[in-house]
C-alpha cells in the first residue's frame, strides 16, 4: 500500500504491530501477541509480589502493610497496562473504575487512585502522528479547516484522543482522532474475549454465554465507526435540543476516523465526585437518571457508555453529555418484558415472576430455578418504585456486587441467562447505576418511569 506525506509525496504505507507505544508517535501497540503479553504480565508480577511479601513479613513488616503495598503496586501496574493498550482493555479499565465501588473502601482506594492516573496521563499520540491522521482523513490542507488547533491532547478515549481546536467559522470544537491501528487492536481484543467464553460458561452454567459475548463484541466493534457515532450524536442533539437541563454538542464534521463536534466547556463528573457538594451531586445524578431513562423514548436510542468522564457540569448548571459511540437502537419490545416482569415484582408474586422470567427467556427451558431467592433479590426494585426517592450509595452497591459475585454453586445467578438482545440495556443500566451510586443520588425512579413510559408504568401498577 502507498499513501502521501504532508507535502503530498507518495510514500510506502505500512503499519506493523507494536509491543510498546511507538516513542516517535505515542501510538499504542496493536499486535495480538504483544497485547496478550502485556496483559499476561499483570498476574505474573502479582505472583512475584506475593512471594516477595513473604520475605518482607519475615523481616518484621506487618501483614496488613505488606498486603496494602501489594494492592497499590498491582493496581498501578494494571491501569498502566490498560492505559498503554487502549482498545477493549481500556473499556475494561472503565468498567473496573465503576465496579471498584463494589469493593470495601480499603481495597478500593489503590484502584481509585490508579484509575485517576489512567484518565489523566494515558499515553498521548504525538503531534507528527496526529498531523498524519488529520491529513489522511481531512485532506492535506486540513489546517485550512481550523483557525486554531492544539497539538496537545485534551482528553484520552479508549481508541483515540481528543484535541481542542477552533473551526474556520470560529466555533470552539473537539476533534476526536482514532489511533492508527486501533481497529486491529480491538479485533484482537475481541478474539481474546471470544476465547474466554468457556470461562464465562463455567462461572454461569445456566447461561448461554456465547450469543451474549457475540452481541457485546458486535457493540464494541460498532463503536469504531465514527460515521455511526456522528449519526447517533445528531439524533440525540435533535431529541434534546429544547431540554432545559441537558446540553449535547452539535456534530460539525465527520470524515473517516476523525469526528469534529462542538466543544462543551464543562467540568467532568469524575472531578466533581471528589470535591463536589452533596446536594449538587444529587441534582446532577437526577439529571443523569432522567437522561438515561428518557433517551429511548425521545431519541429511540440507548446511551450505552454512562461513566463519570462522559458527563459534565456546565457553567450554567446544566448536564453536558459527550461520547455517543456506544449507542444502540432501542428494542421497543423490551417494554413488554419490563411490564410483564415488573408487574410480578410489584405484586410480590413468586409464581407470576417465575412465569414471566421463563416466558421471556431469562432461564433455560427445563432448568430448575430458585424463584424464592430471585424474588427476594428483586424486592429492592419494588422498594425503589414504591418510594418517592430511593437512596443509592457505595454501601448499597457493595452489597449488590457481593450478592452477584458470590462464587458459591448456590448463587442463583448461575441458574439464569440473558437474552442477547438485552445486552445494550444491561450495559447502560449497570453503568448508570454505578455512576448514580458514586454521586450518592436519591433517585425518583417512580416519577421518571411514569413520566416517560406511562403505559408500562400502568401495567406494573404504578
Amino acid at each position: 500500500m502507498v499513501g502521501r506525506d504532508l507535502e503530498g509525496r507518495v510514500v510506502p504505507f505500512t503499519r506493523k504491530a507494536r509491543s510498546t507505544p511507538d516513542p516517535g508517535t505515542g501510538i499504542p501497540p496493536t499486535g495480538r501477541v504483544a497485547r496478550s503479553a502485556r496483559l499476561a504480565a499483570v498476574p505474573v508480577a502479582y505472583a512475584g509480589r506475593r512471594i516477595a511479601g513473604l520475605g518482607q513479613r519475615a523481616v518484621g513488616r506487618s501483614s496488613a502493610e505488606v498486603d496494602r503495598d501489594i494492592r497499590i503496586r498491582t493496581a498501578e501496574h494494571l491501569f498502566e497496562v490498560l492505559g498503554e493498550l487502549k482498545g477493549c482493555v481500556a473499556k475494561l479499565g472503565q468498567l473496573l473504575g465503576l465496579l471498584e465501588l463494589g469493593l470495601g473502601p480499603d481495597l478500593a482506594e489503590p484502584y481509585r487512585l490508579a484509575l485517576a492516573r489512567l484518565h489523566d496521563s494515558a499515553p498521548a499520540m504525538l503531534p507528527a502522528a496526529v498531523h498524519a491522521e488529520l491529513a489522511t482523513h481531512l485532506g492535506l490542507e486540513w489546517r485550512s479547516l481550523f483557525l486554531e488547533f492544539d497539538d496537545r491532547a485534551a482528553a484520552a478515549a479508549s481508541v483515540g484522543q481528543v484535541h481542542r481546536a477552533r473551526w474556520h467559522d470560529g466555533t470552539p470544537v473537539a476533534v476526536k482522532i482514532m489511533y492508527p491501528g486501533a481497529r486491529r487492536a480491538v479485533l484482537a481484543d475481541l478474539q481474546a474475549l471470544r476465547r474466554a467464553t468457556p470461562l464465562f460458561t463455567a462461572l454461569l452454567p445456566g447461561a448461554d454465554t456465547r450469543p451474549v459475548i457475540e452481541a457485546l463484541c458486535a457493540e464494541i466493534k460498532a463503536e469504531l465507526d465514527y460515521a455511526r457515532e456522528a449519526a447517533n450524536q445528531r439524533a440525540f442533539a435533535a431529541a434534546f435540543a429544547d431540554d432545559p437541563d441537558v446540553v449535547l454538542s452539535r456534530v460539525i464534521a465527520q470524515r473517516g476516523d476523525v469526528l469534529v463536534t462542538e466543544w462543551l466547556d464543562g467540568v467532568p463528573l469524575s472531578r466533581l465526585i471528589v470535591r463536589g457538594e452533596a446536594t449538587e451531586l444529587d441534582r446532577l445524578g437526577v439529571l443523569i437518571l432522567r437522561f438515561l431513562f428518557s433517551a429511548p423514548a425521545r431519541a429511540e436510542l440507548v446511551y450505552g457508555d454512562p461513566h463519570p468522564g462522559n458527563f459534565l457540569r456546565m457553567p450554567d448548571g446544566r448536564l453536558g453529555v459527550v461520547d455517543f459511540g456506544a449507542c444502540t437502537p432501542w428494542p421497543a419490545a423490551f417494554l413488554e418484558v419490563a411490564g410483564d416482569v415488573g408487574a410480578a415484582v410489584m405484586a410480590d408474586s413468586a409464581a407470576d415472576l417465575e412465569a414471566a422470567i421463563r416466558r421471556h427467556g431469562f432461564v433455560a427451558p427445563g432448568r430448575e430455578l430458585d424463584i424464592a431467592t430471585v424474588a427476594a433479590r428483586l424486592r429492592v426494585l419494588r422498594e425503589a418504585l414504591l418510594a418517592p426517592t430511593y437512596p443509592l450509595s457505595g454501601d448499597w452497591l457493595r452489597e449488590q456486587v457481593r450478592l452477584v459475585t458470590d462464587l458459591r454453586l448456590s448463587n442463583v445467578l448461575r441458574q439464569l441467562t440473558m437474552p442477547p438482545g438485552h445486552t445494550p440495556i444491561l450495559r447502560s443500566f449497570l453503568g448508570g447505576v454505578a455512576v448514580l451510586c458514586q454521586l450518592q443520588t436519591a433517585v425518583p425512579l417512580r416519577a421518571e418511569c411514569t413520566r416517560w413510559y406511562p403505559e408500562t408504568a400502568a401495567a406494573v401498577g404504578l
